[in-house]
């Protein structure tokens, strides 16, 4: 991974969880392979190369300001870096300078993603053969993640920024022509029926941005994602869209819209999660290629029709079953019972056909985020009482249910999850609480993994940041299967 400078930090925190990533993935591939991980406090002249290599220093004087900010972790990145340089067959060791080199050679479909997130969107179409050119996104932790994930992309094309604020001059970011723009705007405001116009509701604002972006961009296709409320002012939408009028290279290029509720569980993923997908096709594309966006999703549908539906039991699968920290402030603590950030995988990557298909069938040496949740004692009791599919009206919980006045509310506050049914919506507010995902067999919640795998990210797809905004990420995220099986479709006729 390529990290900052030492000597030009513009954020620590980034910086330290790099290292610390790094330390880990060494030590957990020291582990599985029973090798002895040495103290050492100063590095070889092989080391220092290796951390110019990575970019953390320019020359050696560094040295010393690198000791200041890791502190007690200097010595076992050290360790580390002289264990790696020992065994270099036992990881990748291309450097990421030559893997964006060669990317950037390559002649694959362009992307540009806003509002990116964690990266679901990103991640499909890169797994369907595109090659992202720019990501934007205002959540730092999520712009951390995307930036691991895609060591094919320069960090400095993740852009941590408002949208509004780059959109007036994008082509200082953007240098080549895209085939398609992607993104989730999040829209706030479906219920003002007394509104002629609900979409420009003041809300909506970053939606009417992403319009803005569409159009200094120009993409030959353009795919927007949100919630099912927004079919109230799909309409509305659909008028913006084919509003615009682009005027490029003396031609004037418009674009015809469409749009369709699209569900998850269709696409091969292991839940039940409904979407509304917004495609448009720019006007000279539709005719010298005869497509439109609804035959797009046309052949989108019919593809969907040979996928199987997986229930959430084939996600749950081949991963440690853990147990749930009891003490409160553990959930950031590594633990063999209860989970780790990184651990070694024991199990089969591809033991089950759905795990073999968002790991595209390799095999994996990591897990990551499978980390169970902190449960109170109350909790625990209810986790284990509840069966499969009860919720908090279950009468079996009613002496020490904590919200029992109120269950027309809080309903849904607890749930047990059916293994033999895709599961239900993981959804941002897991970062609150899991009590409405409980794990079907073991009394704890699911684990970020678990929720990632049901997202149908593949395994070593790693959340950076605190552990509960990694569930925050994964559910604000699109379905990469879903994203990848979409690209796909679209891929045909760029």
């Amino acid at each position: 991974m390529i990290f900052e400078k030492v000597t030009q930090l513009t954020s620590k925190d980034e910086f330290l969880e790099k290292i610390l990533i790094y330390i880990r993935l060494v030590e957990v591939i020291a582990k599985r392979e029973h090798l002895i991980v040495d103290t050492i406090k100063s590095p070889s002249s092989n080391s220092v190369i290796e951390m110019k290599d990575m970019g953390i220093i320019e020359n050696d004087e560094d040295l010393e300001l690198l000791s200041r900010v890791l502190g007690n972790y200097y010595p076992r990145f050290v360790s580390a870096i002289e264990l790696f340089l020992s065994h270099k067959n036992l990881f990748g060791s291309e450097l990421e300078k030559e893997i964006q080199k060669r990317e950037a050679a390559t002649n694959k479909p362009k992307m540009v993603d806003f509002f990116a997130g964690a990266g679901g969107l990103s991640c499909g179409f890169s797994q369907a053969g595109y090659r992202v050119c720019f990501a934007n996104d205002f959540e730092d932790v999520c712009v951390r993640t995307y930036r691991f994930n895609h060591p094919e992309l320069p960090s400095a094309s993740v852009l941590k920024e408002d949208i509004r604020k780059i959109v007036s001059n994008i082509g200082d970011y953007i240098h080549e022509d895209i085939d398609i723009v992607v993104g989730g705007p999040p829209c706030q405001s479906f219920s003002s029926a007394n509104q002629r116009r609900i979409i420009d509701d003041p809300r909506n604002e970053l939606y009417k941005y992403y319009i803005e972006a569409i159009k200094k961009i120009c993409p030959k296709f353009v795919l927007m994602e949100n919630v099912k409320g927004m079919l109230s002012v799909a309409g509305q939408v659909v008028e913006d869209y084919k509003s615009i009028r682009i005027k490029k290279n003396g031609k004037v290029y418009t674009y015809d819209v469409s749009y369709r509720l699209l569900n998850a569980v269709n696409f091969g993923v292991a839940q039940s999660r409904e979407r509304l997908i917004y495609l448009a096709v720019r006007n000279d594309i539709a005719y010298s290629k005869h497509v439109t966006p609804e035959v797009l999703f046309h052949e989108i549908e019919k593809a969907c029709e040979g996928n199987p539906h997986y229930n959430l039991q084939s996600a749950l699968e081949y991963i440690q079953p853990l147990d749930a920290p009891r003490v409160k402030g553990m959930t950031e603590v590594d633990d063999e019972k209860t989970g780790m950030k990184i651990g070694v995988n024991n199990y089969d990557s591809c033991g089950n056909s759905y795990l073999a298909s968002i790991n595209s069938g390799r095999s994996l040496s990591y897990t990551f985020n499978h980390k169970a949740r902190y449960c109170s004692d109350v909790n625990y009791e209810i986790f284990k009482r509840l069966e499969q599919g009860e919720d908090a009206t279950n009468p079996k919980i009613a002496d020490i249910m904590p919200y029992s006045r109120r269950n027309g509310i809080f309903k849904d506050k607890y749930f047990k999850l059916y293994a033999d049914r895709p599961c239900r919506t993981i959804t941002a507010h897991l970062k609150m609480d899991c009590l409405s995902h409980i794990h079907p067999y073991q009394i704890r919640s699911i684990t970020p993994r678990e929720a990632a795998r049901v997202q149908s990210f593949p395994d070593d797809y790693l959340f950076l940041g605190a552990y509960l905004k990694t569930y925050m990420q994964i559910g604000n995220a699109v379905p990469v299967l879903m994203a990848k099986q979409i690209a796909n479709i679209i891929k045909k006729y760029i």
